[in-house]
């Protein structure tokens, strides 16, 4: 199992959860986040730390959620590690309590 990053994470990008992996699975887009599900070792420590409550384990993802799975893996592929905390977009807080946002990612 792996955790997962769903689109709570765009436009955000908050990094509180990046600080405390262990395992440094997590890749940096443009505006979002996302797990390489290779790398995640299903610790759990990093679903607390997301302000935006954007990570989810693999075996809570709702119906309609499914597909960030494979967009998790997918990005991991592309997008480089992060593996230290950065600062939050610049209208992060206007943008953590949208929902529906997945026609803002940038690739």
């Amino acid at each position: 199992m792996t955790h997962v990053v769903l689109e709570g994470c765009i436009n955000c990008k908050y990094t509180t959860c990046v600080d405390v992996c262990p395992v440094n699975c997590f890749h940096e887009g443009p505006n979002m986040l996302v797990i390489d599900p290779l790398e995640c070792v299903n610790c759990g420590i990093c679903i607390p730390e997301c302000p935006t409550q954007a990570i989810v384990p693999e075996k809570l993802l709702q119906e309609q959620e499914q597909h960030m799975l494979e967009f998790n893996r997918k990005y991991a592929g592309i997008w480089p590690v992060i593996d230290s905390m950065k600062p939050a977009m610049l209208d992060a807080e206007k943008w953590a309590g949208y929902a529906d946002k997945a026609h803002l990612i940038e690739f």
